[in-house]
């Protein structure tokens, strides 16, 4: 017999079987031609006389979870997965499928759990969020609530523009993430697999009286890494275009705690520097310019060579540097109150 189709295409074979029955074709070359049974064509001869015995049925399955055995699965995978022996909290498809068999004696594929926490649960797949252990949620509460406060009031109250600085780097070898393409048919873009590698140092601005939003930035020559010089000079470049600010970066060795950098904002009293807290990058704008770049708009992006890696870099930050509201966007998403 052919494989099932859906529904209403099984009505209309049978509904085209009858006819030509009755229009004098005999059953069996009726059954041949349409690739079933003789059997089968006599059933839906005899289901015909019935008034819409040939029509298609809805199917009903009856879920082997009930509604009112829902709420208990959500409670057991809100306990988390190391509850229930698991080496983590996180949730998989296979070990929810295992939670159910084990508490509600009901088997499911894995694949069909994911469409019952999905569509009946509300659940969604996500990506976790990496925290280091060294980080401190309280010293981070402390320093949103009084000394991110304090630095906002203090720079704006001298006129000043406040600064998020942060380095990063670009390599040859793009950063890959989902694309679309035909089933089973994966792209395979040609890459070269060196170290080759582009620094770059930027810093999100916010002006003191409208409070706009502003980029700047520099790419370092070819394989070289950031040192405290780098700083020193990007810090020289942009007190041309802001005579005062205060820098905003974290605790790398490269910033404060350099003697070189040290040296520097010893003599400039129109400079000022603030550490956030330790292991905290999602408080600082500046950490999802690289966000953006990498990941968003040079994904899955295999340069040919770091001449077109830089021409590249440089185009797509300077793109950045003039949406104002994009770069507003990555405050907001810091958490950062600006009201001094």
């Amino acid at each position: 017999m052919r494989k099932p189709g859906p529904p209403a295409e099984w009505e209309r074979l049978r509904k085209r079987a009858v006819q030509a029955v009755r229009e004098g074709q005999s059953p069996s070359v009726v059954a041949k031609v349409l690739g079933v049974h003789r059997v089968t064509v006599q059933r839906w001869l005899r289901q015909a006389r019935a008034p819409g015995g040939l029509d298609a049925r809805p199917v009903v399955r009856t879920p082997l979870l009930t509604d009112e055995q829902l709420p208990r699965l959500e409670a057991l995978l809100l306990e988390g997965a190391s509850k229930h022996g698991w080496p983590n909290d996180l949730w998989t498809a296979a070990r929810v499928a295992a939670l159910i068999r084990r508490h509600f004696g009901v088997t499911h594929h894995p694949e069909h759990v994911r469409k019952v926490l999905k569509r009946r649960l509300g659940w969604s797949s996500q990506k976790p969020h990496v925290k280091a252990r060294e980080k401190n949620d309280e010293g981070i509460r402390l320093w949103l609530a009084h000394d991110f406060p304090r630095v906002v009031a203090e720079t704006f109250a001298r006129c000043a523009h406040l600064v998020f600085l942060d380095e990063s780097g670009f390599q040859l070898t793009p950063a890959v993430r989902r694309t679309l393409a035909p089933r089973g048919r994966t792209p395979v873009p040609p890459c070269w697999d060196r170290r080759d590698r582009l620094s770059a140092i930027s810093c999100v601005t916010v002006s003191p009286l409208e409070r706009v939003p502003n980029l700047y930035f520099r790419l370092l020559p070819d394989n070289a890494n950031v040192h405290a010089e780098d700083v020193v000079e990007f810090l020289k470049g942009l007190k041309r275009s802001l005579p005062r600010f205060t820098v905003v970066w974290d605790r790398n060795g490269i910033h404060s705690r350099s003697r070189a950098v040290q040296a520097f904002l010893r003599g400039q009293r129109h400079i000022r520097a603030e550490d956030s807290p330790a292991y905290a990058p999602e408080l600082n704008p500046d950490e999802l310019v690289w966000c953006w770049t990498k990941y968003g708009r040079m994904a899955n992006y295999a340069a040919p060579g770091l001449e077109a890696l830089r021409a590249r870099v440089q185009a797509e930050l300077t793109d950045l540097k003039g949406q104002d509201y994009t770069l507003r966007n990555f405050v907001d998403h810091a958490g950062l109150s600006l009201a001094a």
